[in-house]
């Protein structure tokens, strides 16, 4: 049986209660983030995800010090291609596998927005920064096979006897999600990656899109958030509370930064929410924070019961992974790990036991 790999966001940012306020950007409570990632170990998360933007502080550094305070919990290291030369971010990925016992994977992203990518001095395209990302991943999987020294001629990397002393941890490699909807996205996934990553959608329409990676042996994951209390009036009790005091300047602030971005993934959510007059996709699947929160935030809420039934469904139609986040991230996470996983996870051995499996 092959089940359902659950993984949470980001224990970088403040865990704020709102769903519609902007998250503090000016702040690392350090210790915080430890005893968030020290409860997610416990807990039995698979995977912290360790978000990169400039309104967050660096994840490296920080999931160098999480994974010291921590025993299973591995971290997915979201990170730009060309902000580093690939020789270097190999250097450190190596280092930090090292110093976490292979706790390591890899989410490269190519950037949402033209405008924060001028940030860090980076003007190309959005599908010649997939383009870059490409040869980036083609020179990292050079290293990890140890192709050393590596001599390597590319549009956006030249390389020259390049060599690193220290390899990877027990000689491996880090898995590697590749996230975005675009073409050119999909192609790098299935080129490069282990698991191709995007925002939600309804079940049906994400079977469509998982096929060629089911048919390649890629796996496919979505990135949400998820609101799940013992019955569904709780869940939309609290939904209530979270959305309570919309931050409207913020919205604003976010409808110009989506008016400038240049990424697929996120007009599609955006698209959806707006179809959706900002309401409910579907009975579990709501999109009313996407205009305070941006695409990560079509959230699936219900009961733990109801969530564990559409997790199902998402499975049916290909989905293998999950990152969610929640308001606040670490209560959420408390209240799926111990209210939706075990649901889900009885769910899949009914399955595995009757062998079916239905597209909704």
């Amino acid at each position: 049986m092959t089940e359902l790999r659950i993984h949470w966001g980001s224990s970088l940012d403040s865990g704020q209660k709102k769903g519609a306020e902007k998250y503090r950007s000016d702040l690392l409570d350090l210790d915080g983030a430890v005893e968030y990632a020290q409860e997610a170990d416990a807990l039995g998360v698979e995977s912290l995800l360790m978000a990169q933007s400039y309104s967050l502080p660096d994840p490296l550094p920080v999931l160098g010090a999480l994974a010291r305070e921590t025993e299973k919990v591995r971290f997915i290291l979201a990170y730009r291609p060309g902000l580093l030369s690939p020789t270097l971010f190999a250097q450190l990925v190596n280092t930090v596998s090292w110093m976490s016992k292979g706790r390591i994977a890899l989410n490269l992203v190519a950037g949402i927005s033209p405008v924060e990518q001028a940030y860090y001095g980076d003007f190309l395209p959005h599908d010649e920064r997939y383009a870059r990302a490409g040869e980036f991943l083609d020179v990292l999987h050079r290293f990890w096979r140890g192709e050393t020294p590596l001599t390597y001629e590319g549009e956006h990397y030249r390389l020259k006897d390049a060599q690193l002393g220290l390899g990877y941890w027990g000689g491996d490699r880090p898995e590697i999600y590749v996230s975005g909807a675009s073409e050119i996205a999909q192609r790098t996934a299935l080129t490069h990656g282990d698991c191709w990553f995007r925002y939600g959608d309804t079940p049906q329409a994400i079977a469509a899109a998982a096929r060629p990676f089911r048919e390649r042996g890629v796996g496919v994951g979505l990135r949400m958030q998820v609101l799940s209390r013992p019955t569904r009036e709780e869940a939309l009790a609290d939904l209530a509370e979270v959305m309570r005091g919309a931050d409207e300047n913020h919205r604003a602030f976010v409808a110009d930064f989506v008016a400038a971005a240049d990424s697929a993934a996120v007009k599609n959510s955006f698209r959806l929410a707006e179809e959706a007059g900002h309401g409910w996709i579907s009975p579990v699947l709501w999109s009313g924070a996407v205009a305070y929160r941006g695409g990560p935030a079509l959230c699936l809420v219900g009961s733990h019961a109801e969530i564990a039934a559409e997790l199902m469904a998402y499975k049916a139609a290909g989905v293998t992974q999950f990152i969610f986040s929640g308001w606040p991230a670490r209560d959420e996470m408390r209240h799926f790990y111990t209210g939706v996983l075990p649901v889900l996870r009885d769910l899949e051995k009914t399955e595995a036991g009757s062998g079916a499996a239905v597209v909704r």
